[in-house]
């Protein structure tokens, strides 16, 4: 049996500033060897893997190689079921349905950061633009899951665009339309099942019109649909609502679904609970940072708005994290016995989202925030996943 680290070294499967699908085929073939999904990755995967080695290793392709998969989430063998990753970041939603005994087949993610982090990981690299991918050649899966761009929809995001005359929703022709990739590829493969995951404004965008064809859309393919928006601060130290779309096959799970979302629990986390406990320098706020803080937050309170920093109550919860924090972590600063107010750290940001701190972390701080501020709390979606696999694993169906 030899280490997945080991082939690591030896092949150099490195995630650089620029990636292209080589490694999404290489890393693919070498996941799904025993479930016969690694026919449709072998060829490609030869080809990237002979373009890039002096010798060619034939072992690796000719017959099943057994691996220690040392990494730190390794899929659970046998699976209970298979699912694909799409628009994955991280591989937050990935990490919560793969410990329920989910194992992926398929991942894309464009931001090649983001990639990074998901393979030292999950060892695997997500292919990249989706708009790119022909449905046809995704693998067969169980349940499809993704957590679609919300830059479209979201509030902070919708004011941005349209402060820069720029269209958002449906009318944003980058990020607007992926949702109609997630459409075009459960009309083709149709999955028993699916989970959406967006931000709590989608519900309201454009007056209720976009969340209209969304759920007509999924209607129309089969499916009968579930939403309800969750709150993170029942699972981790942070008030962070989102919108969760699940999907069932009607011609697979009949009329008659009783799927619920998962209840919140009465206790809620304290940020406390998340802090290191000596935290680097570097994170305290500087004089001139804090003072325009300060400064900044007076001017907006004299006009009568909301603006300004979010000074956390360490008994309390804490502001939503976002992508921005990595700007100046003025929405969630945490206050010291001395001196200026601290960001979170990066492993801080990490237990926010509810990952484990066996999560590797590659990439520097800066893109560290932006992926945790990008990414899904994870224990929220293991709490739906635990609600799905109910639905999906159970054999009474029609």
């Amino acid at each position: 049996m030899i280490k997945y680290t080991e082939i690591k070294k030896k092949y150099g499967i490195q995630v650089e500033k620029v990636a292209d699908d080589g490694l999404a085929y290489l890393t693919h073939y070498f996941q799904n060897q025993k479930n016969g999904v690694s026919r449709l990755y072998r060829e490609p995967a030869i080809e990237y893997f002979t373009g890039h080695n002096t010798v060619e290793d034939h072992d690796l392709f000719s017959k099943y190689i057994p691996i220690l998969w040392d990494i730190p989430f390794p899929a659970k063998d046998p699976p209970r079921f298979t699912f694909i990753d799409l628009f994955a970041g991280i591989g937050g939603i990935r990490l919560a349905y793969q410990n329920l005994g989910g194992k992926s087949v398929f991942t894309s993610e464009i931001d090649n950061y983001a990639k990074k982090t998901y393979e030292a990981n999950f060892g695997e690299v997500p292919f990249g633009d989706i708009t790119k991918i022909d449905e046809k050649l995704i693998p067969d899966h169980d349940l499809l899951l993704a957590g679609f761009p919300c830059q479209p929809f979201s509030i902070a995001g919708v004011s941005k665009k349209a402060s820069l005359g720029r269209e958002h929703g449906f009318k944003d022709k980058t990020q607007g339309t992926l949702f109609f990739d997630i459409a075009r590829i459960l009309a083709h493969k149709k999955p028993k099942a699916f989970m959406l995951e967006n931000v709590k404004n989608l519900v309201s965008h454009d007056h209720g019109k976009t969340f209209s064809i969304i759920f007509s859309t999924l209607h129309d393919l089969g499916y009968t649909v579930f939403y309800k928006v969750l709150d993170g601060k029942y699972y981790v130290p942070q008030h962070r609502e989102r919108i969760i779309i699940v999907g069932f096959r009607n011609d697979y799970f009949g009329d008659n679904i009783n799927f619920k979302f998962p209840e919140p629990t009465t206790t809620i986390r304290k940020i406390k609970e998340i802090l290191e406990k000596k935290p680097d320098q570097k994170y305290t706020l500087s004089d001139k940072l804090w003072n325009y803080l300060q400064a900044y937050s007076d001017k907006h309170k004299a006009k009568g708005n909301g603006f300004g920093y979010g000074m956390t109550d360490l008994n309390g919860i804490s502001r939503t994290l976002s992508a921005r924090y990595y700007k100046d972590g003025s929405e969630i600063l945490i206050p010291q016995k001395t001196g200026n107010p601290r960001r979170l750290t990066p492993r801080e940001c990490a237990r926010l989202m509810g990952f484990p701190d066996s999560f590797v972390i590659p990439v520097s701080d800066t893109k560290a925030y932006k992926q945790f501020g990008n990414s899904v709390v994870v224990l929220l979606i293991q709490a739906v996943a635990v609600e799905v696999c109910n639905i999906l694993l159970n054999e009474q169906h029609s």
